[in-house]
C-alpha cells in the first residue's frame, strides 16, 4: 500500500511538473511573439547558407559541454559515458532557459538526471558550481581579447571599460568567496546551512504543514560530501587544465554563432563588440525574472553593441535573429530529451 502511494505521489509530481514546463514554455514563446514576427520578416534579407552554420557550431558547443562535464565526474571517479552526459546537457539548458532562477533549477534538475549513471547529489552539485567557475574564468581571456579588437579600432570609451572593468572584477571577486567558503568544512556548513534554513521559511509560507520541506540533517550530509569532492578537486587541479579548455571552447561557440549572424546579414562588425555584449548580456541574464532572459539579454546586449560602435539598425535585427534561431535549434531537442525524462520518471538509465 506505501508503495502504491509513492508511485503516485511520483506520478502527480510528474504531471506538475509537465504542466510546469508548458506554462513555462508557453510564456516564453508569448514574451517573443513580437520578436518572432519581426525575424519571419526579416528571413528574405538574410543569407541562409551562412544562417545554417550555426547548426555545426551550437553543435560543437553542446559537445564541449558533454566533454567538459565528463572530465569533470572523471576527477572525482565517475566514468560517464558521452551520449548520456550529451542528452543530460540538452535538457539541462531546456531546464535553464524556461525557468529563470540564475541556475538554480538548472543544478537541481542536473542532480536528479546525475543519479541514472552514479552520480550523487553533492558530487552533481560541485560539478555544476564547477563549471560556472570554469565558464566566468574561462572568458576573462575572451574579454581581454575582445578589449584588444576594440582598441584596435578605437572602439574603447569609459563606458566600454568600465563595462569589462567590472565583469572582469564580479568573475575575481565571486570565485575568491566561493573557494573561502567550500574550503572549509565549517564554513561550507554554516553558509549552506543559512541558505537551507531560508529557502524552508520561503517554502513554509506557502506549505503551512511543512515547516522543513528540505531536511536539515540531511543537507548537511551533502554538504560534507560537498566539501570531500572539492578537496578531491584541490588535490588533483592540474586535471581541471581539460574542463577549462572545454569551457574556453563552449565560449568560443557561442560568440562565434552571434558573429554567423552578422555575416548572415552582411556584416563584418568588430569581434570585440560582440564578445563583450555576449557577455553582459548573459551576466544579466542570470537575474532575469523572465524565461531566457527575455527583453533583458536583448536591451543589454543590443545598448553594449550600439555603445561600441555598432548602428542600432544592424543590432537590433541581429540580436532577435540569434535569439530566435539560437532558441529554437537549443531548445527544441532539449525539450525532446526532457520529456522521455519526464516520462520515465527521470530515473530510467539514460
Amino acid at each position: 500500500m506505501e508503495t502504491k502511494q509513492i508511485v503516485r505521489s511520483h506520478s502527480r509530481v510528474r504531471q506538475l511538473l509537465t504542466v510546469a514546463t508548458f506554462v513555462a514554455l508557453a510564456a516564453l514563446i508569448y514574451g517573443l511573439r513580437k520578436d518572432i514576427g519581426g525575424v519571419i520578416q526579416n528571413l528574405g534579407k538574410v543569407n541562409a547558407l551562412a544562417l545554417l552554420l550555426m547548426i555545426p557550431i551550437e553543435f560543437a558547443n553542446y559537445d564541449a559541454y558533454a566533454r567538459m562535464m565528463r572530465s569533470l565526474f572523471a576527477t572525482l571517479g565517475k566514468h560517464v559515458a558521452y551520449w548520456p552526459m550529451f542528452k543530460f546537457t540538452l535538457e539541462l539548458n531546456f531546464v535553464n532557459h524556461i525557468l529563470p532562477s540564475g541556475g538554480i533549477s538548472g543544478i537541481s534538475y542536473f542532480s536528479v538526471r546525475s543519479r541514472s549513471v552514479g552520480i550523487s547529489t553533492a558530487q552533481s552539485t560541485l560539478a555544476q558550481v564547477t563549471k560556472l567557475f570554469l565558464l566566468y574564468a574561462s572568458f576573462q581571456p575572451l574579454l581581454i581579447i575582445g578589449l584588444f579588437f576594440l582598441a584596435a579600432r578605437g572602439h574603447v570609451n569609459n563606458l566600454v571599460m568600465l563595462v569589462a572593468s567590472s565583469l572582469i572584477t564580479l568573475v575575481v571577486v565571486g570565485t575568491v568567496i566561493a573557494i573561502y567558503i567550500i574550503d572549509s568544512r565549517q564554513r561550507i556548513n554554516r553558509s549552506l546551512t543559512y541558505i537551507t534554513r531560508g529557502i524552508n521559511r520561503l517554502i513554509h509560507i506557502f506549505r503551512r504543514k511543512t515547516p522543513e520541506t528540505i531536511n536539515i540533517a540531511n543537507a548537511q550530509k551533502t554538504f560534507d560530501e560537498l566539501h570531500d569532492n572539492y578537496v578531491i578537486y584541490k588535490n588533483n587541479w592540474r586535471a581541471l587544465k581539460a574542463p577549462f579548455f572545454y569551457t574556453m571552447l563552449a565560449n568560443a561557440t557561442e560568440v562565434a554563432a552571434v558573429y554567423v549572424v552578422y555575416i548572415a546579414f552582411g556584416q563584418y562588425v568588430n569581434v570585440g563588440a560582440v564578445i563583450l555584449a555576449y557577455a553582459v548580456a548573459n551576466f544579466a541574464g542570470l537575474i532575469s525574472v523572465l524565461p531566457a532572459g527575455i527583453g533583458v539579454y536583448e536591451v543589454l546586449m543590443t545598448g553594449v553593441l550600439t555603445a561600441t560602435g555598432i548602428p542600432v539598425e544592424v543590432s537590433i535585427p541581429v540580436t532577435i535573429m540569434y535569439r530566435f534561431v539560437n532558441m529554437f535549434i537549443q531548445l527544441t531537442p532539449g525539450y525532446f530529451f526532457y520529456q522521455r525524462a519526464m516520462k520515465n520518471g527521470l530515473s530510467v538509465k539514460a
